[in-house]
Formats: structure tokens, C-alpha cells, sequence
């Protein structure tokens, strides 16, 4: 699926099955949330922290598109095209960085 795609499909279950969106506040707490409930599977899985009996049954799959869905649901709601976006973001970093990352002595 698309990015445009998929802006359209949480669009139309917003509207239908979650019967409107939540606020953009609300969904800017959710979306924290949601990112911290990915940052303590990282930091079980590949950091240092060990995992509780209720943290590893944990996905971190589907954790992440938790993340997406949210993320989602703040552009449909701002008005954001997230495939131009991700598109104009590319380009931004192609050109700043078309040299920062190979120069980099620390990636060697």
C-alpha cells in the first residue's frame, strides 16, 4: 500500500468505525505514547534493559504501526500529503548531506 494509500484507508475507518478523529492535541500524546511504547521494546531488545514478565509478549511490529496509524491521523488532520512530504524530505537530505555521512570519521 501507498502512503497516500494508507492516508485514505485511516481516513475512511476514522470516519466510519472510530467515528472522528481526536483532537490534534490528543493525538500528539498518543503519538508520544505510542513512540515510548516503541523506545522500552528497543531498549529490552537490543539495549540493556531486561524485560518484565508483561513487556515480552510485546510487538515490536505492530508497536510501530501504532506509531504510523497516529502519525497518520495528524497529517489527515493538518492537511499534510505525507507522500510529498516524505518526497520534499528526501530532497532536503540529499542535497545537505550528499558528502556529511561519507566524511564522517565515526561511520568508518
Amino acid at each position: 500500500m501507498s502512503i497516500e494509500e494508507a492516508q485514505q484507508k485511516v481516513d475512511a475507518w476514522i470516519k466510519t468505525t472510530g467515528v472522528r478523529y481526536f483532537n490534534e492535541l490528543t493525538n500528539m500524546a498518543i503519538l508520544t505514547e505510542e513512540v515510548g511504547e516503541v523506545a522500552r521494546i528497543i531498549s529490552r531488545k537490543y539495549g540493556e534493559q531486561s524485560f518484565k514478565e508483561s513487556d515480552k509478549e510485546k510487538d515490536l511490529a505492530d508497536e510501530m504501526a501504532d506509531v504510523l496509524w497516529v502519525l497518520i491521523c495528524l497529517a489527515n488532520q493538518t492537511g499534510v500529503d505525507l507522500t510529498k512530504a516524505l518526497e520534499k524530505n528526501f530532497e532536503k537530505k540529499s542535497v545537505r548531506d550528499a558528502d556529511r555521512h561519507k566524511k564522517n570519521k565515526k561511520l568508518k
